[in-house]
Formats: C-alpha cells, structure tokens, sequence
C-alpha cells in the first residue's frame, strides 16, 4: 500500500493546498506570462519552496507541484533545449520535496504531508483560456504525444502522486484514461466543469468521471476551479459515476478569469456561507482543498471547520 493509499484510509477528511499561482501573487510575483507559477522554476526557485511552506504550516496534508502549466514547448519558446525543459518540470516536484523535508524538520511529530506532480490540461499551456472552455485546436494525436510525454517525466520524478487536474474535455479525459494505465504512481483526476452537471466543453461530468470507476492507478476522481456553488451537486454526479473511488474537490472562489488580459471579476464567495466543506464532506468529498484565487489563510480555515488529525 502506497503513502496516497494509506491517507485514503484514514477515517476523516484529507485536507489540500489552494493556489499556488495565487499565494505567489500574494507574496509580489508577477506570474502572468504563458508559463504562469512555472516561470518561478527557473528564476525564483526559492519562491515557490516558501509558497508552498504556507500551505503546509496552515494545514494542508498533500501540496501540489508548480508543474501545472510548465510545458516542454513552453520552456523551449523562452530559449532551453528539450532536456533543458525536462529537468525544469521535473524541478517542480524536487522543489515541492524540499519544502515538505523543510516542514518536517521543524515538525518531527508531524504526519508526513504527500506531494502531488501536477499534470494540468493541454489548454493550460496554451495561454489562451481553452483550460476554461475546453474548446482544443488540437487533433486526437497532439493531444496523445503532449500527454505522454509529461506524464513519463513526472511519474518518474519522486512524486508520491499524480495530480491530474483541471480537465476540461471530455476526449482529452478519454486519452488520459488510456496513459495512466501505463504509469506507476497512483493518481487522481479532477475535472473543470461549468454547471452542477457538466464538464467545461458541455459534456457529462458522470460520463467523464465514469470512465475511471475501475481505473487501476487513479483512486480519486474530482473536481477542481470550479464555482463553489456547483460542488456538492456535482458530488453527487461523481458518487453515481465511479462509486468505488475516493472524491477530491478544490473549488475556485467563485470568480471568473479572463485569459486575454490576465484580470479576475466578480466578488469572491463568503468561505463560511459559500465554501460548504462541511456538507461537501458529509456529500461524500474525502479530500478537500481550494483552487485558484484561495491561499493559505482560507486552507486554514477549511482545516479548522472539517477537522484533520
């Protein structure tokens, strides 16, 4: 039984980190280039360590790798070889590895939080909002060598885990069905959706998350930057889909990103009157966390409600 396995079997709620990108901003970093958190890999390494140390001293049992939009393509396009790129991603995991040994050594008696590799959609590298719509320019095959050859690299990266998140299209989640039969790490998927059924290209959330019931490496299915509203409904639409999977939810705040000039509107949701981890939990949610536009602060706050131990 691996480390993903054996939090799975604790009898509570399983508590995970919120945006990254977002405790970066916080903290003065301008990340609103195409690689996004991922630019910090190779000019501020040590930005991304203390980010990730927030989260962990407010709680948060599993933190997720600044590997979400870094790409091969991305990296070349600013000037590094292939290779180059490759140990830039893979940096992700090793950065996130080192502020878990930084935490654990000012917390011996802690429980050893679980890093996950992020593997964010295709659309995420394009800069262009597709992650949000899921509306690809993208042929069956594209889509196919992106994924597998980031998927390879960070499965073999250290990780005790793989976060496949912010899915959007329901082919992109058929073919990331097919490659995580090959890989060794346990995974989970998480889904982007638009309403309390459907994922972001239109398509049954049910359907999408049904294709990993008797998945062999993933054991979480989910849904992540998505309005909070939508979330304990959508539990529900998991459940029905894949009854024999743990669930992980990691809503956004409730606001609406605009990729063309990298803005935020509308009003971020009440965490006490919108941010239901309670019912989300009693809905049937295992691992509970935020996304993106919620930072440590709120994690706390999620801990503090649902209980951990």
């Amino acid at each position: 039984m691996n480390k993903f396995e054996q939090l799975l079997k604790l009898d509570r709620p399983i508590i995970i980190d919120g945006g990254l990108a977002t405790q970066l901003e916080s903290m003065g970093f301008k990340i609103d280039g195409a690689l996004w958190s991922a630019t910090l890999l190779e000019s501020n390494p040590r930005a991304i360590i203390d980010a990730h140390r927030a989260y962990l001293d407010a709680g948060a049992e599993i933190i997720i790798s600044a590997s979400y939009q870094a790409s091969r393509r991305g990296f070349v396009a600013r000037g590094h070889s292939p290779e180059e790129a490759d140990k830039l991603i893979a940096s992700a995991v090793d950065l996130a590895l080192t502020a878990r040994e930084e935490y654990m050594a000012d917390n011996p008696r802690a429980r050893e939080p679980l890093v996950a590799a992020s593997v964010g959609p295709y659309g995420a590298t394009m800069h262009d909002g597709s992650e949000y719509t899921g509306k690809y320019q993208a042929s069956v095959q594209e889509l196919g060598e992106f994924h597998a050859q980031r998927l390879a690299l960070l499965d073999r990266c250290g990780a005790d885990l793989l976060a496949v998140e912010t899915i959007p299209n329901f082919n992109e989640a058929r073919l990331l069905c097919d490659l995580l039969e090959e890989v060794k790490s346990s995974a989970w998927i998480s889904f982007a959706c638009r309403n309390e059924k459907s994922l972001s290209d239109g398509s049954r959330l049910w359907a999408a998350a049904g294709l990993f019931a008797d998945h062999s490496r993933v054991l979480a299915v989910g849904v992540n930057c998505t309005p909070p509203e939508f979330i304990t409904p959508l539990i529900a639409e998991l459940r029905s889909a894949a009854p024999d999977k743990a669930i992980v939810v990691y809503p956004n705040s409730g606001e609406t990103y605009h990729s063309k000039d990298n803005s935020w509107s509308g009003t971020a949701c009440n965490l006490d009157k919108e941010f239901n981890v309670t019912d989300w939990y009693e809905a049937g949610a295992k691992l509970i966390g935020g996304c993106c536009r919620t930072g440590p602060t709120d994690i706390a706050a999620i801990l503090a409600r649902v209980g951990s131990g």
